[in-house]
């Protein structure tokens, strides 16, 4: 197992959501909080190459956790934007990684990558037998090129770079901007809306039927730190919880932890996105021997609560 003790690491998207598990994590595995840098991207833009190439100078490991990213709606408008920004901070990150010695690169990836249709549970063996699901899939190709450059580094250069595919996140701290959220986010902001309204309907895009499975932030963050002390392999990963739950069980179960009564009304001109996913998780389990651990009604207690505390209003 890689000591992280004397080690120099950066967490590309330290200060986000994920980020900020991921640093704490580290710190709890015996990384020193002294060496662990998080560059923002606000003075360090990664799609400018040389931003790349000061952040890899000097570095035993890069975690890749920075994304730009969001829900359906975002997919939808700005599916160039997603390709390009994605794609252009991994490459020329990895590419600088290399170039200055980085001991181990990790990646992560996203469940977005699985072709639209993909015998359930997804295995990662399946990850090249279609075309993804069309809303999401600038974003997810973009993100899966980078696995593809992992491979042939290793296979080229020797460079030792991992990759991981962790499903749908959630928990507190989540993004809660309506314009660009996830699902679980997205649906306690707008319950919470309706009811600071009164409102009596609640308008939720789709038909409802879509399965989705969601991973707590804090499993989430102890999977990827797991997978860097304890995996060296080239094939990608997955993580999750292999619990599938449809979009209409996931809103009722919402609106009942919300005590929200009101009727929901499914739109169902809006897109649904991919129609299943669900994750097939053994070879975390086997590799590195993560597990998921935070009950899915529990989590969302948690999300809520943590929002309900924190929203304006």
């Amino acid at each position: 197992m890689l000591d992280l003790k004397e080690k120099k690491i950066v967490v590309t998207g330290g200060a986000g959501f994920l980020g900020r598990q991921v640093v704490k994590r580290l710190v709890l595995a015996g990384a020193n909080p002294d060496k662990i840098t998080t560059p923002r991207s606000h003075d360090c833009d990664l799609r400018v190459l040389e931003n790349c190439q000061r952040v890899a100078a000097q570095q035993d490991i890069i975690i890749h956790l920075a994304a730009h990213v969001g829900g359906i709606g975002l997919n939808q408008a700005k599916p160039a934007q997603l390709f390009y920004d994605n794609l252009i901070m991994g490459t020329q990150l990895i590419h600088s990684a290399y170039e200055a010695g980085v001991e181990k690169f990790v990646c992560v990836g996203t469940i977005c990558a699985y072709p639209k249709f993909t015998p359930v549970p997804f295995r990662e063996d399946d990850l090249w037998s279609g075309y993804p699901e069309e809303t999401n899939a600038p974003y997810g190709i973009a993100k899966k090129a980078l696995l593809v450059q992992l491979q042939a580094y290793r296979q080229q250069y020797g460079f030792n770079g991992i990759y991981l595919l962790p499903v749908n996140l959630y928990g507190p701290e989540d993004n809660f901007d309506p314009s660009s959220s996830h699902v679980i986010p997205a649906l306690v902001r707008k319950v919470h809306e309706a009811q600071q309204r009164g409102d009596q309907e609640l308008p939720v895009w789709g038909d409802g039927s879509p399965t989705r499975e969601f991973l707590y932030s804090t499993d989430a963050a102890r999977g990827i730190v797991m997978a860097t002390q304890g995996y060296d392999e080239p094939e990608p990963v997955n993580l999750g919880t292999n619990h599938e739950i449809s979009i209409r069980d996931l809103v009722n179960s919402i609106a009942e932890l919300m005590e929200f009564d009101g009727k929901i009304l499914w739109e169902t001109d809006k897109p649904n996105g991919q129609p299943r996913r669900c994750l097939d998780t053994a070879r975390a389990r086997e590799k590195f021997g993560f597990t998921a651990q935070m009950s899915f009604r529990d989590g969302l207690k948690q999300t809520i609560d943590w929002y309900r505390q924190n929203a304006r209003g």
